[in-house]
């Protein structure tokens, strides 16, 4: 079958991977009422498209944090990728690589921070979650410092890990032949089978439940590295993030794996682009499937996007030339959305090429009788 579009991966990784891992990719908290939403919410926002415009060459390129990329485009952190595919967080590494955008590695990782970077050139951050051993978080920045890193992605929607019910059920531990990378030789690499998910067990065990404002601070005096803060949704943590001195914001409610009934990203995103002022970029997270789904959010004040289950759909799918079919993909469907309503250039992108349903209605005039 040849793969048209995103979606089509996802039921080609589900015939191929064990349930157990399939289920750990696919599902959302609880009810997965947001699950369904981050995808729906798109469906809401309808276009505005101006024609007679010349389109005969369209600039997708922009700068995240000063790096230059070809398209506003790039991948989310992701974890425990060498459960979906051998290759793992290499191949990942080498597509992003390939399509000239930024890839996140994740803390949890199956393979460490040195072997992404082995893997050769490639503008990579990475995705951060605070241990209470704050020993082993600044070795491990530094360690991403080393090899060439070039921002910190903090995580800060998870000081508790949301109940993601059909790990429970499938007792989800990592296969004992993985191990997360980054933390071997810590005695904080190995995942023990537990009553329920062995994810949420190890998150109880080894997460700092007590991190807040102050260790946004405090990491900007471990690293010079710039400090982006992933899991906001609201204008006042916006706000605050600008205070902290956070280099960059990223909407994100995980994947729809924390706290269920938040809106979808692509509703919150307005808010938190209103409460940044403009003073840092504002990075959309999560339900992005298709290229007008880039041009919904780039009109509604992202600075780009992230994808994170299609990644690992296509990785688990066709390896790394999955995943470079879906950055090729979603590239081609957003720039012909940008030809389509008349937008040459990312700047050129604005708030009147969309309408959602949550506009104020314009006045209807109604001819008198």
């Amino acid at each position: 079958m040849e793969i048209t579009n995103v979606s089509e991966y996802e039921a080609i990784a589900k015939e191929k991977l064990p349930k157990m891992v399939y289920d750990y990719y696919a599902s959302g908290a609880e009810d997965q009422w947001t699950l369904a939403e981050n995808r729906n919410a798109f469906s809401r926002i309808l276009f505005r498209p101006r024609i007679l415009i010349d389109v005969s060459h369209i600039d997708m390129t922009t700068t995240v944090l000063g790096f230059k990329i070809s398209m506003p485009i790039m991948i989310a952190p992701t974890a425990m990728q060498k459960m979906a595919h051998p290759e793992g967080e290499y191949a990942t590494a080498r597509a992003a690589s390939a399509a000239g955008t930024i890839m996140t590695l994740s803390s949890w990782a199956t393979s460490s921070v040195e072997e992404v970077a082995s893997t050769g050139p490639g503008i990579r951050f990475f995705q951060l979650y605070v241990y209470k051993d704050r020993h082993v978080v600044a070795q491990l920045v530094r360690r991403a410092e080393r090899a060439g890193f070039k921002a910190i992605a903090l995580t800060v929607d998870t000081p508790r890990l949301g109940r993601r019910e059909a790990d429970i059920k499938n007792r989800f531990t990592l296969p004992p032949f993985l191990t997360l990378k980054n933390f071997e030789g810590l005695d904080l690499g190995k995942m023990d089978k537990a009553a329920d998910s062995g994810l949420a067990s190890y998150v109880a065990g080894q997460i700092d439940r007590s991190l807040s404002w102050k260790d946004v601070q405090w990491l900007q005096t471990i690293t010079s590295l710039p400090i982006l803060v992933k899991g906001v949704l609201t204008a006042e943590d916006a706000r605050i993030a600008v205070q902290a001195g956070a280099a960059g914001i990223i909407v994100s409610n995980h994947g729809a794996r924390q706290l269920d009934y938040v809106p979808s990203t692509i509703m919150a995103l307005e808010e938190v682009v209103k409460g940044a002022q403009g003073r840092i970029p504002v990075f959309l997270d999560g339900g992005v499937r298709r290229g007008t789904d880039v041009f919904k959010a780039l009109a509604l004040g992202a600075s780009g996007i992230f994808i994170g289950r299609p990644v690992v759909f296509s990785l688990a799918a066709e390896g790394e030339a999955g995943i470079k079919k879906v950055l090729q993909m979603l590239r081609e469907e957003f720039e012909l959305t940008m030809a389509l309503s008349g937008c040459r250039s990312l700047k050129e992108i604005t708030r009147n090429h969309i309408v959602t349903d949550w506009d104020v209605p314009r006045p209807r005039h109604h001819p008198r009788l």
